[in-house]
């Protein structure tokens, strides 16, 4: 699940981790108050308009501001909010905003030796670990350095058994090139990210930039951050964080009956049950001329309401020409599922599109002749193969 900024600096701030002082408004006024209520907090200064929306790269889209006077609060959150936020991480239609983070400005006006630094928690699968990506180039595409300059690309694998070491974060620190002060900072700064990661079951931790402030003082200046959903019901606070506003309306209809959906761009439904055989569903799909307009995986437990559910989503999309239905009975009965497609048939109502069903496995033959019983304009295969084929052929 993925974190607004302001969410994830909420986290980071519950663990040490020191932020900029920041109010979240949903228009121009709100976004007056809070700058009042700022300027009451810190003192007079510049602030920072910075639109929420699930994706990076904010800055070079126009959805990040500097505001130094009220009027500038007012007039940049008027035009942020509502606008189509197009970055080099979204489609080309963008992100509406609908809300705006209204944050301190840590860049001190005529302020001197201030760096912008990169690091990152997530984990690395290769090793079984965690580990910990830090960069003193921070401030830009991380990918671009790796590329350009891999030499100023670090990275500290950290076994979970024991967590980020002292010597660790003082390794970090000295990499980084920081001194004094800073380098203190640094220190606790790493371990409290970690901490952070760690603490609310995250998958990614990316602080971009990290800024070293010029009295030396260690701020995250950004956070991005993607919670495991598999360890959500662990953290019913971060559960009520989601936007869905931000999330693909299908896909968070898909949820409501654990479904496992995704939308893809092509013109083939497919529905499955059980992730490997969707994928191999997929690759046939595309061998035989389709493109795949949805991952969808009904589960082992499948019965004939998911199934009319699972037929009702992929309908909602417009590209799709054709649905793909195949099912592996092992814990599901083929004769179920093949009950649930005439039933979602029956319901829905006249269905114009193509539907082929491919059932193997428990109940296979029954189900099979309860399709073909239905007197319903759906085809009928054996095979993945001769699924392929008839997908090749209806959509001819």
């Amino acid at each position: 699940m993925n974190l607004h900024e302001y969410q994830g600096k909420q986290i980071l701030k519950k663990y040490g981790v020191q932020v900029p002082e920041g109010i979240v408004a949903f228009n121009a006024e709100e976004a007056i108050l809070a700058a009042k209520t700022l300027y009451e907090k810190i003192g007079q200064g510049f602030l920072v308009i910075k639109a929420q929306v699930h994706a990076g790269g904010r800055g070079k889209g126009g959805g990040v501001k500097l505001a130094k006077t009220l009027d500038d609060v007012r007039n940049i959150t008027h035009a942020m909010i509502g606008m189509q936020l197009v970055t080099p991480q979204t489609s080309a239609e963008g992100k509406k905003v609908n809300k705006v983070l209204v944050q301190q400005d840590i860049y001190y006006p005529g302020a001197t030796e201030i760096r912008e630094l990169y690091m990152s928690v997530l984990l690395n699968r290769m090793t079984g670990r965690f580990m910990m990506m830090y960069s003193p180039r921070g401030g830009m595409d991380i990918e671009k350095v790796a590329e350009e300059t891999p030499q100023d690309i670090f990275i500290e694998e950290i076994d979970p058994k024991v967590g980020l070491q002292d010597f660790q974060a003082r390794k970090i620190a000295f990499n980084l090139g920081l001194s004094g002060n800073a380098n203190k900072e640094m220190i606790a700064f790493a371990k409290s990210i970690y901490q952070a990661y760690v603490g609310s079951d995250a998958s990614l931790f990316e602080i971009n930039p990290v800024v070293k402030t010029s009295d030396d003082k260690i701020f995250a200046a950004d956070a991005k951050v993607v919670i495991d959903s598999n360890a959500l019901f662990r953290h019913p606070d971060i559960v009520e964080m989601r936007d869905f506003a931000e999330e693909d309306a299908i896909e968070v209809e898909a949820s409501q009956f654990s479904l496992n959906y995704v939308k893809l761009d092509g013109n083939v439904g497919c529905m499955v049950n059980g992730a490997g055989l969707a994928m191999a569903t997929m690759d046939i799909i595309k061998l035989s001329g389709g493109e795949p307009a949805n991952f969808l995986d009904v589960g082992g437990s499948a019965n004939s309401k998911r199934v009319e559910e699972g037929f009702r989503i992929i309908m909602k999309d417009p590209n799709v020409k054709a649905i793909l239905l195949n099912i592996f009975g092992g814990i599901v009965r083929c004769d179920r599922v093949a009950q649930g497609v005439v039933d979602a048939y029956n319901n829905i109502g006249e269905i114009d599109i193509p539907i082929i069903v491919r059932l193997q496995g428990t109940n296979a033959i029954e189900g099979k002749a309860i399709i073909d019983g239905s007197g319903l304009k759906v085809f009928s295969a054996i095979s993945l193969s001769d699924a392929a084929k008839l997908v090749t052929e209806v959509l001819k």
